[in-house]
């Protein structure tokens, strides 16, 4: 089931003539989902950071990884993913009933181009089950109300945060609503969470971040390792704690690769 604003509606928020973040984020994972200017818009941020690129790759193969070990280590059968992005390959209902088909799945975004797509997100497993909803971020409640109808609270529940707190700007904010968000899930549930950073040895990052709002939207907000660790607070981390997202249990041993400025962790609340 979705929740959604007409046809009409949909098209009149879609702007074709403004980048967009999640149509770039989908460039760069090779997807068609995107409009010239996403690609402009891509290749101009890729040239004052040549690696950014990776980060979208790094960011979605930290999902699969993460969501695998929840499934197959931690027994995890439900998932609230906000923030969740165009469609692509490997999405978080994919990755979770490829090991567990009962795997109950909630999407929450508030883009249209991803809306129109959601189609692509609702394909669960006959013993599971996925929904969608078109909501901010920022309404906490309603998004716990809406997820009650397809995820059973009185279980643990995995909330997926994958680059979609960096558009909240204030600190309290963002993460008041990572607390609340949490407050409402029981004993036993977890926090995945990635978030690009700002590090003095990664200054051309922060060159492409000021290209990108001074061009694109919505605007994005860096933050240090230690102030993504901080949304962690209160639950305790597993290794290798907030690192960054390629560095997240990799599945090759050997040399890591060199880091990427998105740096993601998982947290468990006893």
């Amino acid at each position: 089931m979705t929740e959604s604003p007409s046809v009409s509606e949909l098209h009149q928020r879609i702007k074709t003539d403004q980048p967009h973040t999640a149509r770039i984020w989908n460039y760069w994972l090779g997807g068609k989902d995107h409009y010239e200017v996403d690609q402009q818009a891509g290749d101009q941020i890729r040239e004052l950071h040549p690696g950014i690129g990776d980060y979208a790759q790094a960011d979605r193969q930290f999902l699969g990884r993460a969501v695998r070990h929840l499934v197959t280590e931690a027994g995890i059968r439900q998932f609230l993913d906000i923030g969740t992005g165009l469609p692509t390959a490997d999405n978080t209902h994919e990755v979770a009933q490829r090991h567990a088909p009962e795997s109950r799945i909630v999407y929450v975004d508030n883009d249209p181009i991803v809306l129109a797509h959601a189609e692509a997100l609702l394909t669960s497993t006959p013993e599971g089950r996925t929904d969608y909803l078109d909501e901010d971020l920022r309404n906490v409640d309603t998004i716990l109300e809406h997820a009650r109808r397809t995820l059973d609270f009185s279980k643990p529940v995995a909330l997926m945060l994958l680059g979609v707190v960096i558009f909240v700007e204030d600190d309290e904010e963002a993460y008041g609503i990572v607390r609340r968000l949490m407050d409402a899930l029981p004993s036993g549930s977890y926090l995945v969470l990635s978030h690009t950073i700002t590090r003095a040895d990664m200054p051309d990052v922060d060159a492409a971040v000021a290209f990108w709002n001074e061009h694109g939207t919505p605007k994005l907000t860096q933050r240090t390792p230690e102030a993504v660790t901080r949304f962690f607070d209160g639950l305790d981390l597993l290794e290798p704690g907030v690192v960054s997202c390629n560095h997240w249990r990799p599945d090759t041993d050997g040399e890591l690769p060199p880091e990427v400025a998105m740096f993601g962790g998982v947290g468990h609340k006893a």
